[in-house]
């Protein structure tokens, strides 16, 4: 295991790095916009490989496992706008407010990060300051120019979970995630429960608070717009065939949400 967190820490995304935002579809006309925090597991060649063997960077501690295939495909589908971090959580983790113990595990489930022991404030501002800081400007960004042009915005945070976690077992396919805002998870969950042989979570396997959550606070829920996370078992989204099946059941569910949301007036008709 190599691990090299020494250094010039403003260097921590060299011009040899790919930038952290990946975006798709920026001119999408629907009013989905799509975020993926975990989307990647990129580490930047600086840090090595946080002293931790390839078995543990491709695990879900290491990112969201299937997500990157159903949002790109989504997004297609929709027609909607994607932006998402191709970076890894255990560098920085881009849903938990940058103060957060957790935005920089030192331990992630039952798995010691060498890489993230006593790390120097300095080494922790350039993590931020060059992933964290240009994904969350670019999704305020993309809400700005919408507002702007009146383009109606809802925003949707797509993740994966692990079918275990400490030990025990997970029972949902699907769940929806929310907080104050409660105007897009209940037509989800219905549209959702309403499909065959689905175990679908109301705020399972997590719900979203400010302490251990970013984007839909801040992007959504701060910015009044109707919003929802949505996270998906990995082992369902693990291959080319589930991601397919997946992204074309939520593109079918989100148009009829979207039909849905004009006859109720919550978007323009």
């Amino acid at each position: 295991m190599k691990l090299d967190s020494a250094g010039d820490t403003s260097l921590l995304l060299g011009p040899q790095e790919v930038t952290p935002v990946l975006e798709e579809n920026a001119g999408g006309r629907s009013p989905f916009l799509l975020t993926c925090d975990h989307y990647g597991r990129l580490i930047p060649r600086a840090l090595g490989d946080l002293g931790l063997p390839e078995s543990e960077l491709t695990r879900h501690i290491a990112w969201d496992i299937g997500i990157a295939g159903v949002a790109e495909a989504l997004s297609k589908q929709l027609d909607a706008h994607l932006i998402a971090q191709r970076y890894s959580r255990l560098v920085i983790d881009c849903n938990r407010p940058p103060s957060a113990p957790s935005a920089i595990p030192h331990v992630s489930e039952a798995t010691l990060i060498p890489g993230n022991q006593e790390i120097a404030n300095d080494a922790i501002e350039a993590r931020r300051r060059q992933i964290f800081d240009p994904y969350h400007r670019r999704i305020e960004q993309a809400i700005d120019a919408r507002l702007r042009k009146g383009v109606p915005t809802v925003l949707v945070a797509l993740h994966s979970f692990t079918p275990v976690y400490k030990g025990s077992a997970r029972p949902w396919h699907i769940g929806t995630l929310y907080h104050r805002d409660t105007r897009l998870p209940p037509l989800l969950l219905k549209l959702l429960r309403a499909e065959s042989g689905l175990v679908v979570g109301d705020n399972e396997p997590y719900a979203v608070s400010d302490a251990t959550d970013y984007t839909i606070p801040v992007h959504g829920e701060a910015r009044g717009l109707m919003n929802s996370g949505i996270e998906i078992r990995q082992d369902l989204i693990a291959g080319p065939a589930g991601r397919r099946q997946w992204a074309d059941r939520l593109a079918r569910i989100f148009v009829e949400i979207e039909a849905t949301m004009r006859e109720q007036r919550l978007l323009p008709a």
